[in-house]
């Protein structure tokens, strides 16, 4: 079925100061063998002012588009009929500077969760977005041909169950989509552009009580990849973990699974009202230009203890991965959440991520390489304190809002980081953005 924006495109060519803000205050770097950098911009509140934004997707296109997608809690306003959640578009044509009003994506139905958004890097410019609705039973995947202002909708997966965390990843006409359900980690992949999809199962149910997938990308040469979290039977979320890369090289039908590492079980976080596993090892998965692949996860070594972050790669596609490495900066000990990674051209990668070095408070870290991992630039911090928000302290927030979030590289090289605080795992809270290089 089609969708198309519910208002005409002039109320988008306003400049909101309520949604994006602060975007001309720098911090820097200190020059290191990276050479002098311009740094991220103060962080600035996405979406409507009102209800609750989190779990955010960003995109950059060849052309100057930078779009983020979230699910927006609480009422839209002048959309009494929008479900709750409903999946919020925010979009700028000049690489961040500006931006347009928040808008939905689609027409009203149900409630719409667990966005992501990608552009094909075929041609920098057909952008397609993923979401779960109809109670979380139908996976559907939307397209826009003309910048966002149009999209075509399709259900790629249907079933009587839920399903959870859908993941994006397009090269041409190869669309996939995967997510969980019933102890599996299912993709519908789609070789005409979107206009059909079949879907097939990565791994065995018989041997996880749960699985939950993390990443996906297509590399030059077509084969589609998949980072996931199995927790074997008799454990459940709050259970150990396993921690994998599978690769089709036949459009999705079958696939081959690398176990990357385990993690012990995570730590306990019910005084925030998380859900079970909610800080647990989570694996991120990305490609460079030249198809080389990067992960980026949180793992610990024992039960409840802290997890770290951990960064691998491969040069030859999937077959060999180098010994894992401790990113993170942050004294040992320090609990480390939801991995976020990027990559642009040749041996490009950046990586983002949460931790409780400021505790009790948590802040965004961000770091980058540009030979693949050989040699890091010193984590920054990109989070910071706003005034007016009472989950936001001068040492960091209260919790992180929002079980993934997301980066983006721009036209200009630049990185665009959104990610989501909160007072604890149920409300208030938003979601935040930040662009530098």
């Amino acid at each position: 079925m089609a969708s198309q924006p519910r208002h005409s495109r002039g109320r988008y060519a306003l400049v909101v100061g309520l949604l994006i803000v602060g975007l001309s205050q720098l911090a820097t770097f200190a020059p290191n063998l990276f050479g002098q950098d311009l740094g991220f911009t103060l962080p600035a509140r996405v979406g409507f002012p009102t209800g609750d934004q989190w779990e955010p997707a960003i995109a950059a296109d060849g052309f100057g588009q930078v779009y983020i997608l979230y699910p927006q809690y609480g009422r839209i306003p002048g959309c009494a009929a929008c479900p709750n959640p409903s999946m919020v578009l925010v979009a700028s044509e000049d690489n961040g500077i500006t931006w347009h009003p928040p808008r939905e994506i689609s027409p009203p139905a149900s409630g719409e969760f667990d966005p992501q958004i990608v552009v094909d890097p075929v041609d920098q410019r057909t952008v397609y977005a993923s979401w779960l609705q109809n109670d979380k039973k139908e996976t559907v995947v939307a397209k826009s041909s003309d910048f966002g202002q149009s999209w075509s909708v399709v259900i790629a997966d249907h079933s009587s169950s839920e399903s959870d965390k859908p993941v994006l990843a397009v090269r041409g006409p190869d669309i996939y989509v995967g997510f969980s359900r019933s102890r599996k980690i299912w993709v519908a992949a789609s070789h005409d552009g979107g206009l059909t999809f079949n879907s097939a199962t990565v791994n065995s149910s018989s041997r996880f009580a749960e699985a939950l997938a993390g990443g996906a990308t297509v590399s030059p040469n077509g084969n589609v990849f998949i980072s996931w979290t199995g927790y074997p039977q008799n454990t459940g979320l709050n259970g150990r973990a396993n921690l994998y890369v599978s690769e089709s090289s036949d459009g999705g039908n079958t696939w081959k699974s690398t176990l990357m590492d385990f993690s012990g079980a995570p730590p306990d976080c019910s005084a925030a009202h998380c859900e079970s596993g909610y800080l647990g090892a989570q694996i991120a998965l990305a490609s460079d230009t030249s198809g080389r692949l990067y992960a980026l996860w949180n793992s610990s070594a024992v039960d409840k203890g802290p997890e770290r972050i951990y960064f691998s790669f491969s040069m030859n596609g999937g077959s060999n991965w180098a010994k894992k490495a401790d990113v993170s900066d942050a004294p040992q000990g320090v609990e480390h959440a939801f991995p976020s990674l990027v990559a642009g051209r040749e041996g490009d990668v950046r990586i983002a991520w949460m931790d409780l070095r400021n505790a009790p408070d948590w802040n965004t870290y961000y770091s980058e390489s540009p030979n693949s991992g050989g040699a890091w630039r010193t984590p920054r911090q990109i989070s910071s304190y706003v005034k007016g928000y009472r989950y936001i302290h001068p040492n960091g927030f209260s919790f992180p809002f929002g079980d993934y979030f997301q980066m983006a590289i721009d036209t200009d090289g630049r990185t665009h980081a959104v990610w989501g605080e909160g007072q604890n795992f149920m409300s208030p809270g938003s979601i935040w953005y930040s662009t530098g290089q």
